[in-house]
């Protein structure tokens, strides 16, 4: 099966992602020009830098996003709502949260669905879009990702999303390490969320290459630190027909 790519509808794909915790104000400043330049969906920055963001981007096609209880979902259902709302009033329109794990691996779907819908009422009253972080590193079983996404499906989330990009876990050596964004989860995201519900890849989402394949596997939007080797690498492959639009062939699963 073959579909037309555009360089610019790739770089629409693409949240840059400004939330290292080693990041200075300088280094979002630059990252938001980069952002600028590549004309990319929306920047992912610091909550306190938000108004930072809005500014630079104001006169732009590019959004300004943030996160919500970030990284590990601990925060408590009223500060989150908290956090969403002040996050809102400082300009942000996109909301990424992080579900609370624990809660999740309990299987406490009350407090979940209470969690995620009292966040996303915040979200859309203040006209924003919520996307909801699974963290799916911690999540072994199946059954824990298809139950979030029916949730999310029942409650009007508007982007069910992977990964935060540092859900590292331990391994027996004592290492830590991270998936990410693997191709068997995108594919079970897409298939047991309702169709207005958007797919966002983030972790490990690094090159071209890896870009087309979530793509292929109905992935709407990815997080990627790698936005000017990514898009820079789409220009030389693809020329300027490519802003034209190109036919390439779609990949069916596996990066």
């Amino acid at each position: 099966m073959t579909s037309p790519v555009k360089v610019h509808e790739l770089a629409k794909m693409i949240d840059h992602s400004l939330l290292h915790p080693t990041m200075t104000d300088s280094d979002m400043v630059q990252g938001c020009k980069v952002a600028l330049e590549y004309d990319v969906a929306s920047v992912c920055i610091k909550p306190y830098a938000v108004p930072l963001a809005v500014n630079i981007l104001k006169h732009s096609n590019v959004l300004v996003g943030t996160v919500i209880g970030f990284p590990h979902g601990n925060s408590t259902l009223e500060i989150k709502v908290a956090e969403t709302i002040q996050a809102c009033k400082d300009g942000a329109v996109e909301i990424d949260m992080v579900v609370n794990i624990g809660k999740v691996l309990q299987e406490a779907w009350d407090y979940v669905e209470r969690e995620i819908a009292a966040v996303c009422k915040a979200t859309h009253e203040n006209g924003g879009i919520l996307k909801v972080i699974f963290e799916n590193d911690h999540l072994p079983e199946a059954k824990y990702k298809i139950r979030l996404c029916e949730i999310c499906s029942k409650l009007g989330v508007d982007f069910v999303k992977t990964s935060t990009g540092y859900g590292f876990v331990k391994g027996a050596d004592g290492s830590y390490n991270y998936k990410g964004a693997t191709p068997e989860d995108l594919e079970l995201m897409r298939s047991h969320s309702d169709q207005k519900v958007q797919v966002k890849a983030a972790g490990g989402v690094r090159t071209l290459d890896d870009l087309l394949k979530v793509k292929a596997l109905g992935v709407s939007r990815i997080g990627a630190t790698a936005t000017v080797a990514i898009i820079q690498e789409a220009k030389e492959r693809f020329g300027d027909g490519a802003d034209k639009g190109v036919v390439i062939e779609d990949s069916p699963s596996g990066y």
